[in-house]
């Protein structure tokens, strides 16, 4: 579909609570727009959109749809039968997803896109950091809300856009990349794809997008990425060469490798000093982030991690960091379908922890499915136990002292019980 977007003049978003389509939104606003949307739910991302004057409904509704409305923008993760989008048609208002928006900004720009099952977050932030340290001004779009601007979204007039780029449904074939940076592939978003190997074919396609003069940056060793890589007609650069002793705020083997990947990119677009801005890098939203320390003393971490992979290395990392502290995790797994097909990994991925707290599974876009549940993970996992609600973790993290460090983790609203458990706190 082809859309002028000097024409549009009020842009609709369904699913505007999103992580990427909140970006997009703001986008708009800022082009000057009259943006609404509509979420299920309230969240921070939500509360900012209000306080730049953008119309937030939560729930979904017909009605919620402005009778002026020329575009209606959705995340693909709504089912086709969301009634605004079946509004949106009824009533014959252009409609495009977050992917295919993302597509006309592409085109526009030299895109760096960051894919990959894990890490995409903070290494797009860490190039992020590099490219504005360098003064290139560039458009970044990222699935966290950066520390330095407080954003998901950086506007700029340089030549760049820097993007997160999603495999979830193969939506990152909408993109143009002219730097693609691979930092790993695994097994996820199994309720879509069939196994790794067609995994592998939508990372192979998106890789087969880099012209010529561009660049694919990934671990050329890595197995994985071996028919991914093979054969392309753009250059491959490992981005293993480019690990270094760097002193990083955010611990772990994982962001030594996410902080190569961007060395890697640098070096391609000759950035000097790039080691300098990520020795300064302050991290993401919810990527082991401290939000505090309770009454008793208790540090109090949030992180996104819903993958066993991303939970291994997240744990390693608050290992190394706190090794004469008790560590505890408290999980909310991420979806019924990926509890399920990824269950024995899960089981095996809190080794690093003394006690693991599981809450129960944030169901997301999927339907309940009881053949499945958090109290058969906890009595799989080696000190485990389940918890009920928010409101029985709370009563059992304050219970912990100055010994304890607590990660709260998970991809659902599991960061509303750091903001719980420090409530009050002065």
């Amino acid at each position: 579909m082809e859309i002028d977007l000097e024409k549009i003049r009020h842009v609709h978003f369904i699913g505007i609570g999103g992580i990427g389509v909140s970006a997009i939104a703001r986008l708009m606003h800022i082009a000057g727009k009259t943006v609404s949307g509509s979420d299920l739910s309230a969240s921070p991302v939500t509360d900012r959109l209000s306080a730049l004057g953008i119309s937030v409904i939560i729930g979904h509704d017909p009605k919620n749809i402005p009778a002026n409305t020329d575009l209606v923008v959705y995340t693909i993760a709504i089912p086709e039968t969301n009634p605004e989008l079946r509004e949106a048609v009824a009533r014959n208002i252009p409609v495009m997803t977050y992917p295919q928006m993302l597509s006309i900004i592409s085109k526009n720009k030299k895109t760096i896109a960051v894919s990959g099952t894990h890490g995409k977050t903070t290494t797009t932030a860490m190039i992020s950091k590099i490219l504005i340290d360098a003064n290139l001004h560039p458009t970044v779009i990222i699935g966290s809300l950066m520390k330095d601007s407080d954003s998901n979204l950086i506007t700029g007039d340089g030549e760049y856009l820097l993007v997160e780029a999603c495999e979830y449904r193969r939506s990152f074939l909408n993109l143009y990349p002219t730097i693609l940076i691979i930092t790993n592939i695994d097994a996820d978003h199994l309720d879509y794809y069939k196994d790794i190997a067609d995994i592998q074919s939508a990372f192979r396609e998106l890789a087969e997008r880099i012209p010529e003069n561009g660049t694919l940056i990934c671990n050329t060793n890595d197995p994985r990425l071996k028919p991914v890589i093979k054969n392309l007609k753009c250059k491959v650069i490992d981005y293993t060469k480019y690990i270094k002793n760097l002193i990083l705020k955010a611990p772990g083997r994982h962001n030594k490798e996410n902080a190569a990947a961007a060395l890697a990119v640098a070096d391609f677009i000759k950035i000097q000093h790039a080691e300098k801005s990520l020795e300064n890098f302050s991290g993401t939203w919810r990527r082991f982030d401290l939000k505090g320390a309770t009454k008793n003393g208790t540090l109090v971490y949030d992180d996104y991690a819903h993958h066993p992979q991303e939970i291994k290395a997240t744990l390693s990392g608050m290992k190394e960091m706190y090794p004469d502290k008790k560590r505890i995790a408290f999980f909310q797994p991420h979806l019924f379908s990926r509890t399920k097909s990824l269950f024995d990994e899960f089981a095996d991925a809190f080794e690093d922890v003394d006690t693991v707290y599981l809450l129960p599974i944030y169901a997301a876009r999927e339907n309940f499915d009881e053949s499945i549940s958090s109290e058969m993970l906890a009595r799989k996992i080696k000190n485990a136990s389940f918890v009920e609600n928010f409101k029985d973790a709370v009563t059992q993290l304050q219970l912990f002292g100055d010994d304890t460090v607590v990660v709260n983790m998970g991809a659902g609203n599991i960061y509303t019980l750091s903001e719980l458990a420090l409530e009050n706190n002065d």
